[in-house]
């Protein structure tokens, strides 16, 4: 396997091409995982584990699915498990609920956070790309539009896109975001 722009699992992944993958995606899983995690040791442990796992699972992986797209869901889904793991275990973190509609909305807010990330890694390749790195890493259109060799008008494309598909997939969760960004302001 070598590193190509498309890359999908296999099992066939040697030392020298998992070695080519870590390399290519631990800054992008790094930036991503620091997303979700303050602290910059607990978001390296996570693509850590996530690379320790596509390493042991290597001979056993989906060959048909893109291998970037397994890597960002795996952190996302790690990094939302340590933020729930500590907030079991530090009192103070996790604020006092006072009714059932709380505990709801909190249950629904992390569902939220889970089907976004789904959604978002089910987007095409490109749309994807251009979605991350404008929404997670901070890239203007065209600062993206260079880094990827494309045009602005196809970044804004692809940008129009995603969020579209954002919308569809995420209609049954706008009630919770107005929650939340309600609360939020209050």
């Amino acid at each position: 396997m070598t590193p190509a722009k498309e890359m999908h699992m296999t099992g066939e992944m040697d030392k020298t091409a998992f070695e080519a993958v870590f390399r290519k995606f631990f800054p992008a899983l790094m930036a991503f995982s620091l997303k979700y995690l303050p602290d910059e040791d607990d978001a390296r442990e996570v693509v850590h584990n996530v690379f320790i796992n596509l390493w042991e699972k290597r001979a056993s992986l989906d060959t048909s699915s893109s291998l970037k797209s397994y890597l960002f869901t795996a952190v996302h889904n790690r990094s939302l498990n340590v933020l729930r793991d500590r907030r079991k275990f530090a009192d103070d973190a996790m604020p006092e609920i006072s009714s059932e509609e709380d505990i709801h909305a909190q249950v629904e807010a992390t569902e939220l956070e889970e089907r976004i990330g789904e959604v978002i890694a089910e987007l095409p390749e490109k749309c994807r790309e251009v979605f991350e790195l404008n929404r997670f890493g901070g890239f203007k259109y065209g600062e993206i539009a260079d880094k990827l060799g494309i045009s602005v008008k196809t970044v804004e494309n692809q940008m129009s896109k995603a969020l579209k598909i954002l919308r569809e997939k995420l209609a049954h969760y706008l009630s919770l975001l107005v929650w939340i960004l309600w609360n939020g302001i209050n």
